[in-house]
């Protein structure tokens, strides 16, 4: 099913993107849909040239799902940056540092009420890029 559904960052199926023309699936065989029963009225020379032409096609259907994944990309990247908040810190602020240090065991002993935060912390100095110096209040 992943192989034969549509996917929206690249706007084909990653089947059709690899061989060129859309996958034919077993229950097609067995209850004949158009796409099938039309193959039955061209000829294997029109079938041989109808896929050659679906080949040299690839390339440009391949670019076209890059740009369309650039797109995607792009529109994701807005929608996540619309509700981004900056936020800028002073020297002096109070601030809480995120516990990255839970282990495993603290995590599954305690649950969710395993502490996320640590601190209060002071800010100290002030790097670029959103990096500070913390120190701790006692």
């Amino acid at each position: 099913a992943y192989r034969t559904s549509i996917r929206t960052p690249t706007g084909a199926t990653p089947f059709s993107l690899v061989y060129g023309s859309e996958a034919v699936l077993p229950l097609e065989v067995q209850i004949p849909s158009l796409r099938v029963s039309l193959r039955e009225f061209v000829s294997d020379e029109d079938y041989r040239q109808n896929c050659l032409a679906q080949l040299e096609l690839l390339d440009e259907r391949r670019l076209n799902a890059l740009e369309h994944h650039q797109f995607y990309l792009e529109h994701v990247k807005r929608a996540y940056n619309k509700h981004l908040q900056h936020r800028d810190f002073k020297i002096g602020d109070l601030v809480l540092k995120e516990n990255q240090n839970v282990t495993t065991l603290e995590r599954s002993q305690r649950g969710k009420f395993a502490p996320n935060w640590m601190g209060p912390y002071v800010i100290t100095h002030k790097y670029g890029s959103g990096a500070y110096r913390l120190s701790s209040m006692d």
